[in-house]
């Protein structure tokens, strides 16, 4: 009896071992599959005022400025508004990623890109050759209106010849790719038409599909981006670039009063905060690019978080060593 446990577990451990094969070698076959993406039929305009919007939103509460900018510019990014000529770097679990050159050069920017190539990239992450973009941009839900705006301005600014390094995945990250991960798809049918600033949806639509202030006010797991807790309730962890002792933990910004950060602020005390800027230096919130909005987009956001349901969850400091 004793003799045949050895052999029996021999038989699990060869079985699992020959299973993991299988899959790391499904995963090195598929994980840089392609996918469609539906036409968006955007347009870039050379409207000045469009393109006007459309910068507003890359150096403002799109915050595309944060990623797309060359390591030497990050400085200048929080004064003035230098070429989106990428070299942001991610390291997260899947693996190494670089913000893309998004200046016209025809060589290493988006020069040779159509305008459907861009919006179908910004909308539903799917690059010009049908492989996902990774990491996600989670703009699928911009109207087309800002869309546009956007694309525009992009195609308006003087090229910028900065190559970038291929991004490269991980073990874990092919197999996440070849089994998991899809590209982001909108929600809903994206409006036509931005909301009205004076509408009740004005605050949400920034909030959710411009500033993105969900996507990282929510807790989520680091090796596939997903979201694992309440909306806006914070708690979502991420390591300090260069100091392995430290984490960042966002707060929680619903209203409710025993643990939403913001609970107990009114409007003023809100654009003011925004306005002052990063209190603690390893904060990975683009403050510089939030205190570019206007009032009224501020304030719109403060109303929309006001409205939302409380959810009771302590989030502590925003910064702390690491357990």
């Amino acid at each position: 009896m004793s003799g045949r446990i050895p052999r029996i577990l021999a038989y699990v451990v060869a079985g699992v071992l020959g299973l993991v094969v299988i899959v790391l070698g499904i995963a090195e076959l598929r994980w840089d599959r392609t996918f469609q993406a539906p036409a968006t039929h955007i347009v870039a305009s050379r409207d000045s005022s469009v393109i006007a919007r459309g910068r507003y939103l890359a150096y403002g509460p799109a915050h595309c400025v944060g990623c797309h900018v060359a390591p030497s510019d990050t400085a200048l990014a929080r004064s003035g508004q230098p070429p989106l000529a990428g070299g942001g770097v991610f390291r997260i679990p899947p693996g190494t990623f670089y913000a893309r050159n998004l200046t016209p050069d025809s060589a290493t920017g988006i020069g040779t890109r159509t305008d459907e190539e861009l919006a179908r990239m910004i909308r539903y992450n799917v690059r010009w050759d049908g492989r996902a973009a990774v990491p996600f941009m989670e703009f699928q839900d911009l109207s087309d209106e800002d869309l546009t705006a956007l694309i525009s301005f992009l195609r308006s600014q003087a090229p910028v010849r900065h190559q970038i390094p291929s991004r490269s995945f991980t073990l874990l990250g092919k197999v996440i790719m070849a089994f998991v991960l899809k590209p982001l798809a909108p929600k809903e049918q994206p409006p036509a038409r931005t909301p009205g600033a004076e509408s009740a949806a004005y605050g949400a639509y920034l909030a959710n599909a411009v500033a993105q202030c969900g996507d990282c006010h929510t807790k989520r797991d680091m090796k596939d981006g997903s979201f694992i807790g309440p909306r806006y309730a914070g708690g979502w962890v991420v390591p300090v670039d260069g100091d392995p002792t430290l984490e960042l933990v966002t707060p929680n910004l619903t209203p409710d009063t025993a643990t939403g950060r913001i609970a107990q602020w009114n409007e003023d005390r809100f654009v003011a905060r925004l306005r002052a800027g990063a209190m603690i230096p390893q904060s990975i919130m683009p403050w510089t690019e939030f205190g570019r909005m206007t009032d009224t987009d501020l304030r719109a956001i403060y109303t929309f978080l006001r409205s939302l349901p409380p959810v009771r969850n302590e989030t502590g400091p925003s910064l702390r060593k690491r357990a």
